[in-house]
């Protein structure tokens, strides 16, 4: 089966990987372009282009998947089959019509639940205990074609974006290649999804990450699992940034300190006040420097019980 690859994000690397251990014909990896990424505005390749290069495959990258000249190169290759995984442009119906069979989309999450851009994000912002990887049959509207293999994975408690997409990855590479040796096979059955149970996952902004202190503990500990690598859930103290790494959440308290004021300061965490229980901030990375534990940031900085954190 001659496949065009679709996959940019980290979380496509190990599919493609598989696909191309398990002997796949991929003819090309279509992923986007080169971005200027960092202080110095460098350029920086996708992940899946690094990974591409690595197994010597041809790779593709458009700044419009869907212009005329990308349509003609994609039907020059002849593909029975697209495989989008991660890619981060929508395909237009024109585009969709070009393989032989039709495309496959490798999501990470249940769906119809968390279809968008960030699903493993915000499943975890959103305290979900469960989540999963899905296999679709594409159509035109975004995630929302019909089911052909799902498969439900736990969330740990200590799991974060970057735990968990690498957990979602490997599972779904799994997923990936039985859904391929069903296409293969002639026994492909799909399931419609139900659409009134569909959520969105919308790609996080810079914002997404500011920490609210009136939200509870538990609810501010799964902003920061869910924030990590990118945008990282953030606060204030003396008016610069102050990313928070990792917490925990303490449930209860005799004191209640109000939301945002610092109630305690130890090696083993700086304790925060939120609309219910505390925060104990484990690791944390000030404007400008570092990341560190909290034991290191209470030793460099006149930080005291009772400042506030936030604006």
């Amino acid at each position: 089966m001659n496949i065009v690859f679709f996959g940019s994000d980290n979380f496509a690397v190990m599919p493609l990987q598989v696909l191309a251990k398990n002997g796949y014909g991929i003819s090309c990896v279509v992923t986007q372009p080169d971005r200027k990424k960092g202080r110095r505005l460098s350029l920086s390749e996708t992940a899946v282009k690094q990974a591409a290069s690595e197994l010597n495959l041809r790779i593709f990258q458009p700044e419009d998947v869907n212009s005329a000249a990308t349509q003609e190169f994609l039907e020059s290759l002849k593909a029975g089959l697209f495989v989008i995984v991660a890619y981060g442009q929508i395909l237009t119906q024109r585009i969709l019509d070009i393989p032989e069979a039709f495309c496959i989309n490798l999501h990470a999450s249940l769906l119809p639940k968390y279809r968008g851009a960030a699903p493993i994000n915000w499943a975890l912002i959103r305290g979900e205990q469960v989540t999963g990887v899905t296999v679709i049959k594409v159509e035109r509207k975004m995630d929302a074609g019909p089911i052909i293999l799902q498969r439900q994975l736990p969330i740990a408690q200590q799991d974060s974006a970057l735990t968990l997409e690498r957990k979602l990855s490997e599972a779904g590479s799994g997923v990936l290649l039985e859904a391929l040796a069903l296409i293969e096979a002639g026994s492909l059955k799909l399931t419609p999804q139900d659409h009134l149970h569909a959520s969105f996952a919308p790609k996080l902004r810079k914002d997404d990450g500011r920490i609210d202190w009136h939200k509870s503990a538990a609810e501010i500990c799964n902003l920061i699992r869910g924030a990590a690598g990118w945008p990282t859930a953030f606060t204030y103290y003396h008016g610069k940034m102050l990313k928070i790494i990792a917490a925990a959440a303490v449930a209860g308290q005799e004191a209640k300190p109000e939301p945002g004021r610092i109630a305690g300061v130890s090696a083993d965490g700086i304790a925060v006040g939120s609309g219910a229980g505390a925060l104990v901030v484990k690791e944390l990375q000030m404007e400008g420097g570092r990341r560190m534990n909290a034991a290191d940031f209470v030793l460099g900085h006149k930080i005291s019980c009772g400042e506030m954190l936030g604006q």
